[in-house]
């Protein structure tokens, strides 16, 4: 039989009458003749509560044991689920991820998954079980211990499994109807996307969409995984969700299929820094190792042997990477004037692969922002995509400008 899997997001699980509405979309796809495997969260709002709980015992927890309390929601869901699908006359059975088992390394809380052996629940649908209900987000490092993939690895869980069974495609269920041209609550003019490349996904969730997780996505354009998001809460048809693909079944390519943004980014400008080779190494050296994730980058032209070197991080990070550079200049390893931090900014990104073949995307994205008085700070481009940072009082009315200059409220 083909391989479909299905997941399924907090919000679609919420409740048990949500976990019923969602096992009968799971009975619908048995009914045309697939073996299902189903990818459960932990109810909406259960894996924070299960946080806090972790969190009152000590601020110095055991990793290990973190694990093992917060990856108790996901199994609640599918146990749940396996219990209201035999109800239905579906045969399932739940599967926590050391029974698959689904390997990983010892990352406690940031596992990565090195292994997904198939012959476990091969065998089961071998004799008969039509639905496996597997337990996301979580698996078993070699050491036996249980382990968590991070947040949203439900995702990443879910992509894994398709790219193991080879599954014909990979439905991931949530709170929203599809990938849209930019968030709706900002633009009413935003339309859902019927398709999306790999690529532009990729981008997008980097940049800011929460639509689908980012190592999700990196896992399913490796192997070639179809996705396709769709709501828990409308019927569907053939024509439903958005499918995210391979660039070459994309028949014309969008110039611009999306603006992202991010409102919780920081700039951060190390003021006269001395230019000499392997400055840059001495900066970004220290803030890798604090976990400081650096993204936009500007160093500015060398007056006297100094320079200035600007970067962007999230603000959560701010003081981290203030600890990191100060720190640095104590030891010598970098001599600087002053570190001016800008936590009111937010980045604001176009994307499209047809950016690959289409000249002027940057020019048209800037006049637009001119026009409507919005000033850029700093800028960084890719292949398919251009952002920009901007005061972020201006974040909302940088984001509707751009979808109407690109006029993404034609894109279907």
């Amino acid at each position: 039989m083909p391989t479909l899997v299905m997941k399924f997001g907090g919000t679609s699980v919420a409740t048990v009458d949500r976990i019923r509405r969602a096992a009968k979309r799971v009975g619908v796809e048995v009914a045309k003749g697939y073996d299902v495997i189903v990818i459960v969260s932990a109810m909406s709002g259960k894996t924070n509560e299960l946080v806090g709980w972790v969190q009152e015992t000590s601020p110095l927890y055991d990793a290990r044991e973190y694990d093992a309390v917060v990856s108790s929601g996901e199994n609640i869901t599918a146990g749940l689920m396996a219990l209201i699908l035999q109800e239905m006359d579906v045969p399932a059975r739940s599967w926590q991820g050391w029974q698959v088992p689904l390997k990983t390394t010892s990352a406690h809380s940031a596992a990565r998954i090195e292994e997904i052996p198939t012959e476990n629940i091969s065998a089961k649908f071998a004799e008969g079980m039509k639905v496996a209900v597997v337990a996301g987000f979580q698996g078993v490092s070699e050491e036996g211990r249980i382990t968590t993939l991070g947040r949203g690895g439900s995702d990443t869980t879910a992509v894994a499994f398709a790219a193991a069974f080879e599954a014909e495609r990979c439905d991931i269920y949530t709170d929203v109807d599809g990938v849209y041209t930019t968030d709706p609550r900002i633009s009413d003019k935003a339309r859902k996307l019927d398709k999306i490349a790999f690529e532009e996904m990729l981008e997008l969730a980097s940049l800011g969409a929460k639509v689908l997780q980012t190592r999700s996505v990196e896992l399913a354009m490796r192997y070639k995984v179809k996705l396709r998001v769709l709501s828990s809460f409308e019927e569907q048809t053939d024509t439903s969700g958005t499918l995210v693909c391979d660039e070459e079944e994309i028949v014309e390519s969008n110039v611009v299929s999306g603006v992202a943004y991010s409102r919780d980014e920081a700039k951060l400008t190390l003021i006269s820094v001395a230019d000499r080779p392997g400055i840059a190494a001495a900066i970004f050296g220290p803030l890798s190792d604090a976990g400081v994730n650096v993204d936009m980058i500007v160093q500015n032209i060398s007056e006297e042997g100094r320079t200035d070197m600007t970067f962007s991080c999230p603000t959560d990070q701010v003081g981290r990477a203030e600890v990191a550079m100060n720190k640095a200049k104590e030891d010598g390893i970098i001599n600087f004037h002053a570190l001016d931090a800008d936590t009111d900014v937010a980045k604001i990104s176009v994307v499209g692969i047809g950016m690959r073949s289409h000249t002027g995307v940057a020019a048209k994205m800037f006049k637009a922002l001119s026009d409507e008085g919005v000033n850029i700070k700093v800028i960084t481009t890719s292949e398919i995509k251009v952002s920009v940072l901007v005061d972020r009082k201006y974040m909302e009315l940088a984001v509707q400008a751009l979808h109407d200059v690109f006029e993404l409220e034609k894109i279907a």
